[in-house]
């Protein structure tokens, strides 16, 4: 639902690349294009790496934390099967109501072309914006991103950098019809003196993923952040935890990145985590405080390894 009441603040949690389906019953005329590379990957270590119960675990405790909202940003699919979209959909309507998790796709999702009624469709009610009915018909993702939600004065804001590559690449591209409604998105937000919060699937900034697998064209959404700015930029991919910022005349974007949800981890750094985000407006500020839950592989739980606090500017709203 579109809250439009004045912010109390919101409670909400980020996660990433659960990778949550299975591919075991998989038959090999399904792996045409460069599927069977990704299916090979699965069976040599994946499946090994990201694990259900890791991801049940995580769940079961983020659901303590009582938040009001869940963002995903990307990865549910190891191979973007349909099948795979169907074990995904099931998992969503387990994880809450539609209108209190908010997905966008990740490159996974994309690894070859497929239908949209066999895909992403199923997703829609968790991609779609709060002015985006289920009566409209939609067939790519240029008439679903950006996405907007609105909860209690936060602006959550849903690009997709997801687009299907060759062999050996895992690249992604906003593309320019995408970023110019950003701007008029993050304008009107901002007008609205909303808490911005931009979530995208691969990292934003330049030289923080390798050539391959990077965003083609973090120029071009730095400049439309520079001139309009956002509060607070999401992302996953990379499957290990990033911090960074992206630079704006009225402070530094905090950007968070962080490591699959399902990873058991069995490289230093790369265990699952999510991020529990508390934003609440505090006179001319917005106070932003994040806790880190991290996986711990030997007791099979999570708990808390970091916690940061951050500020940022509020902007007065000037619509009438």
């Amino acid at each position: 639902m579109n809250d439009t009441t004045p912010s109390t603040g919101l409670r909400f949690v980020h996660l990433s690349d659960p990778h949550l389906t299975t591919l075991e019953a998989v038959r090999w005329h399904q792996l045409l294009s460069k599927r069977v590379l990704g299916y090979l990957s699965w069976r040599r270590g994946r499946r090994a790496e990201h694990r259900r119960e890791v991801l049940d675990a995580l769940v079961d405790d983020m659901h303590e934390a009582r938040p009001q909202h869940v963002v995903i940003t990307g990865d549910l699919t190891h191979i973007g099967l349909p099948d795979e979209f169907r074990q995904a959909r099931y998992w969503l309507e387990r994880l809450g109501e539609a209108g209190d998790v908010t997905i966008i796709p990740g490159n996974h999702d994309t690894y070859a072309r497929h239908a949209w009624s066999d895909t992403f469709a199923l997703w829609e009610p968790w991609m779609r914006s709060d002015t985006v009915t289920g009566h409209m018909p939609i067939t790519s993702r240029d008439e679903l991103f950006p996405s907007l939600r609105i909860r209690h004065g936060v602006a959550l804001i849903g690009l997709s950098s997801a687009v299907t590559t060759a062999p050996f690449l895992a690249t992604g591209e906003l593309g320019e019809a995408q970023l110019k409604r950003l701007a008029v998105v993050l304008r009107e937000t901002g007008v609205q003196g909303l808490f911005r919060v931009v979530m995208l699937h691969h990292p934003p900034g330049e030289g923080t993923e390798k050539w391959r697998k990077r965003l083609t064209d973090t120029a071009a959404l730095a400049r439309v952040l520079a001139e309009y700015g956002a509060e607070l930029i999401l992302h996953g991919h990379s499957h290990r935890a990033l911090h960074s910022s992206i630079q704006h005349a009225a402070g530094d974007i905090p950007v968070f990145g962080i490591p699959s949800a399902s990873a058991v981890g069995r490289k230093p750094g790369r265990a699952a985590q999510y991020y529990l985000y508390d934003v609440r407006p505090e006179g001319a500020q917005w106070r932003i405080n994040v806790r880190v839950r991290a996986y711990q592989r030997e007791r099979h739980c999570f708990t808390l390894e970091h916690e940061y606090h951050l500020s940022a500017p509020r902007m007065a709203s000037t619509k009438c």
